[in-house]
């Protein structure tokens, strides 16, 4: 059975509910790749340690010391990101799992290095705010899922779900990068994927790949 470090059940179950998704066993188990037995037990834990509230059958919250632990590994999670794009030029697509591994092993020391290093950034390479030292977290603008933009209308992408490498090789192939201004020119009703045009480029993307894009739409000033 995989091992779970505690760090990424709180990380988890911090990113559910940014997303507003319950944090339940399943969807847990299903993220996590382990058993709904092996989410329960280390629920129980997490539960004694004062890190989360859990009720059976009700999913998980996190106290306010279980947010502030989430924080910290994000704020490592996102700053590796940042620091091995800027200084490494580690491929875009390869940061997360990187990242992934690095944010379990770093010291608070190290980590405030490395934000000052990199001119203490407010977002990661896919997007995400990252969290300050204290435990505060800067909202982004007000973003809204790219499968609900409007015809006619102009946007720029402006969060990726870095999860999966391949969705992020995917936008490099394709050019469609954070920050890329676009235009929503059709939806598709017979599979609900999307047409966008960029540049000199007009595609087609599936409903899949626009599922984990964020956007902000632009005033007629392109802002």
């Amino acid at each position: 059975m995989t091992t779970i470090s505690k760090e990424n059940y709180l990380k988890l179950i911090y990113n559910f509910h940014a997303r507003g998704i319950a944090a339940a066993t399943s969807q847990m188990a299903k993220e996590l790749n382990v058993s709904n037995s092996a989410i329960s037990d280390m629920a129980k834990k997490l539960s004694k340690e004062g890190l989360i509230e859990y009720e059976k059958y009700k999913g998980m919250k996190l106290t306010r010391r279980g947010e502030l632990e989430a924080l910290k590994v994000l704020r490592k999670h996102r700053l590796w990101e940042m620091f091995l794009q800027k200084a490494l030029e580690i491929p875009w697509s390869k940061l997360h799992d990187e990242a992934e591994r690095l944010e379990h092993h770093t010291s608070e020391y190290l980590i405030d290095k490395i934000d000052s290093y990199l001119g203490f950034p407010r977002f990661d390479p896919h997007g995400h705010p990252i969290p300050k030292k204290d435990g505060t977290i800067e909202g982004a603008d007000m973003l809204i899922p790219m499968l609900e933009c409007i015809n006619g209308k102009k946007y720029k992408l402006k969060q990726v779900d870095d999860k999966d490498g391949g969705l992020i090789k995917y936008l490099s192939d394709i050019d469609l990068i954070l920050d890329t201004e676009f235009e929503f020119v059709d939806r598709i009703q017979y599979d609900n994927s999307i047409k966008i045009r960029y540049g000199e480029k007009e595609i087609i993307l599936s409903e899949k790949v626009a599922s984990n894009l964020l956007v902000k739409e632009l005033t007629e000033k392109g802002v």
